[in-house]
């Protein structure tokens, strides 16, 4: 699993995680929600190690500061918001380097290239250069790249990670349930998610668990039901929230209320 504890981050002047204590559980994907500037990115990224930070954090019982650059990144594969490339690589040799880091050689990496392309919709895309695509497109190789680092749920060393910060922010409605879909699947093979999630109602869709963070700390945690509650959710946002229940998926649905004139 996952478990961070009293994590504490500053950028400048500015406390932005306070004391926040954090869990995933592997064979689950945990949603992280919040309105803007409540911490989310800058959570995945202390979880990821892309930023400093102060506090005790273990993925799979180990401390990952500790671990050699190539053993992390076996471990676990992270998304960002969005990637810029300086080089003009094709798609193909885009995500060959996500099996490359996995520790794929040969026809292995090429076939688990073509593989991951298609998994994202993406087959015939090989040869197109990577800086030509839309956002979406690019935000989508990416997604494949991170799929063949950690190709494997479960590896010798435990189940595998992804983290995902947005990983449907660009995209339609199609591709959206695409992608949620297979980060379900990952987890349900045993590895872990833990992605940042805007869309409320996606989110109720796909996640196992939810941590609903407000201004650098986290205002609740658990279940979906559990946290996606009118009176909390109305509070953290701002505003007036709804949340009806379904026969079908999304079980819960979340709605603003619009207030009646006056």
């Amino acid at each position: 699993m996952i478990e961070a504890t009293d994590i504490h981050v500053t950028l400048g002047s500015r406390r932005v995680l306070n004391r926040l204590a954090f869990q995933a559980h592997p064979g689950q994907l945990t949603a992280i929600v919040g309105p803007n500037g409540s911490g989310k990115t800058t959570l995945i990224r202390a979880l990821t190690g892309e930023i400093g930070f102060a506090g005790e954090l273990r993925i799979n019982g180990i401390d990952p500061s500790g671990l050699k650059p190539w053993d992390l990144a076996r471990m676990r594969g992270v998304l960002a918001q969005s990637t810029q490339l300086s080089f003009p690589f094709t798609v193909f040799e885009v995500v060959r380097l996500g099996a490359e880091a996995g520790g794929y050689v040969g026809q292995a990496a090429t076939a688990m290239t073509r593989a991951a392309l298609a998994r994202v919709d993406l087959e015939g895309y090989e040869g197109r250069p990577y800086q030509e695509l839309s956002g979406g497109e690019q935000q989508r190789v990416q997604l494949a790249r991170v799929l063949c680092q950690v190709w494997q749920a479960d590896g010798p060393e435990g189940p595998r990670w992804l983290f995902l910060d947005e990983p449907v922010s660009a995209l339609d409605i199609g591709h959206q349930l695409q992608v949620m879909r297979l980060a379900r699947d990952y987890a349900r093979q045993g590895g872990g998610v833990v992605a940042v999630m805007h869309d409320l109602n996606l989110t109720a869709m796909f996640a196992d668990r939810i941590v609903l963070m407000e201004a650098g700390e986290v205002a609740a945690a658990g279940p979906v039901a559990q946290v996606l509650r009118p009176d909390i959710l109305s509070r953290v946002y701002g505003c007036r929230l709804s949340v009806m229940s379904a026969a079908t998926e999304p079980k819960l649905l979340v709605v603003p209320v619009t207030e009646a004139p006056a």
